[in-house]
């Protein structure tokens, strides 16, 4: 989904227009970058987390000469799902029956 089919959505779902629905997303998207970008995290219960973590410093490699290439350290974002959400995308399996060979392997056994 795009920012665009988003923003259609929920102009569709409120009955506003797009321009309205527009406003809120990046009314949204705006706080949660500002909150990141001064330390902070931004916690959607049900949904996730949106916080930034360390990369420490390392040194990587020119792919094309293969020369060493200081990487400096930086903030990087990072999103956790929530339970919901993790349950919402894998729900749990369905229990199957034992395959019948089982089934007539244990009443020949009884």
């Amino acid at each position: 989904m795009t920012r665009t089919e988003l923003t259609e959505e929920l102009a569709q779902k409120l009955g506003t227009s797009l321009t309205e629905s527009d406003k809120i997303v990046a009314t949204m998207l705006d706080s949660i970058v500002r909150t990141l970008r001064s330390g902070g995290k931004v916690e959607l219960r049900g949904f996730g987390t949106f916080a930034t973590r360390q990369r420490e410093s390392r040194v990587a490699r020119n792919p094309k000469t293969g020369a060493p290439v200081e990487v400096p350290a930086k903030n990087v974002p990072f999103f956790k799902p929530g339970k919901e959400l993790q349950k919402s995308v894998n729900p749990a399996p369905v229990s199957t029956p034992p395959p019948a060979a089982d089934v007539a392997a244990s009443e020949q056994t009884s």
